[in-house]
């Protein structure tokens, strides 16, 4: 992002509007609504969120939080990262405990994921190893394509407490995090996937039985 963007984007999310819109969104939900998710073409979606430095106080964070977990849950997926919901700071949640067929979770190395908030996440490639699936994304309703990703990546991040954390991770949660921190640089996984592979969620189940074999053939990707 240039200098010119950068400002402009200070300029429209300035510190005083990103909590002022958090607020919104908690007077919204204790109304009864969550937040509705925000999808492509949303300019939030392709901006590089603001680091987070402290610019809600402990229990406006914790709120947030709390309301991006129900928006997940509720979606459904497995995670979700505040631009998600208009709010560009470099927050996410992440969990995955849905019950998986075993030869799926075989075949997408898929282990379940307990609940985790990142904070000012990154994370680097650890090794050489690739792995493709299908992703899918809460912002890009009703389809899905293969991206190609590391295999095992290195993490560091805070929590809520700020404190410091770094942890690896491998298979589908590497997958799940790289696809939550990639949201926090403005890039949607349809940015990084073999776009042949692109298709609606009714075809989906066609191509992932549960490996991609089928899709790379029948596709041509």
């Amino acid at each position: 992002m240039n200098q010119h963007h950068e400002a402009a984007v200070s300029e429209v999310y300035s510190p005083e509007l990103i909590r002022s819109e958090v607020i919104r969104l908690v007077e919204l939900h204790e109304s009864g609504v969550l937040p509705p998710i925000v999808q492509l073409g949303h300019p939030v979606l392709r901006m590089a969120a603001t680091p987070f430095t402290d610019q809600l106080e402990p229990e406006l964070l914790r709120m947030l939080l709390d309301i991006m977990r129900m928006v997940m849950i509720d979606a459904p997926g497995v995670g979700l990262a505040a631009p998600q919901i208009g709010i560009p700071l470099r927050l996410a949640v992440l969990e995955d405990l849905y019950e998986t067929d075993p030869e799926v979770a075989a075949a997408r190395e898929r282990e379940p994921l307990e609940y985790l908030e990142i904070i000012n996440p990154h994370y680097v490639q650890l090794g050489d190893p690739m792995a493709a699936f299908y992703e899918g994304c809460l912002s890009f309703n009703g389809y899905q394509a293969v991206v190609e990703r590391p295999a095992e990546i290195a993490t560091t991040f805070t929590d809520a407490n700020g404190i410091a954390h770094t942890r690896n991770f491998s298979g589908w949660q590497a997958r799940i995090f790289q696809h939550e921190t990639d949201h926090l640089d403005g890039t949607v996984y349809i940015d990084k996937a073999l776009t042949r592979s692109l298709c609606a969620n009714h075809e989906y189940p066609r191509w992932a039985n549960p490996s991609i074999d089928e899709a790379r053939t029948g596709l041509n990707f």
